[in-house]
């Protein structure tokens, strides 16, 4: 019993470490992809093609009713900063949005790429969101940041696989 509680309680320290590093997926649809709990993060190879994807389980009432956004990603973005169309932040420009069990987008072709670059460059984080522009400026929702750790080699995985 004793030796079961010491493995319960190891294995409860190791997923939070587990969630917080890039994953892969082999199979049909080779994938990387990264879950903070709210959202998660992907790239994928998609019918021979690269998709990068972002879904919000519970979305920002503004994303959940818009039909398109715009979507920003910052690698290793400042602690405390907001998003900014400065400090090497990209921006992937009115994408449909998927309304199923949360909000999502998929982006394909160059942008994907672009986005698998970024996400490989990172250091230690990267932080995605959605964003608008509105007349005071920026506005962004659903802000997450995702750990970098493990991006450089698990999507390189994906891009072997997606020529």
């Amino acid at each position: 019993m004793r030796k079961l509680i010491t493995t319960a309680f190891c294995l409860l320290l190791v997923t939070p470490a587990l969630a917080e590093q890039w994953q892969y997926e082999g199979g049909a649809t080779p994938i990387a992809y990264i879950d903070n709990g709210p959202a998660q993060f992907q790239l994928a190879c998609r019918g021979g093609q690269l998709a990068m994807g972002f879904w919000v389980r519970e979305p920002d009432e503004t994303v959940a009713k818009a039909m398109t956004m715009s979507l920003a990603i910052t690698p290793d973005p400042a602690a405390g900063s907001q998003v900014a169309s400065e400090s090497g932040t990209s921006f992937a420009q009115d994408m449909p949005l998927v309304h199923l069990e949360g909000a999502s987008v998929i982006v394909r072709g160059p942008v994907a790429r672009q986005w698998a670059r970024i996400a490989q460059g990172a250091r230690a984080d990267l932080r995605v969101a959605f964003v608008r522009l509105a007349g005071s400026g920026l506005e962004a929702f659903d802000t997450n940041v995702f750990g970098a750790k493990g991006s450089k080699s698990t999507i390189a995985q994906v891009l072997r696989k997606c020529g």
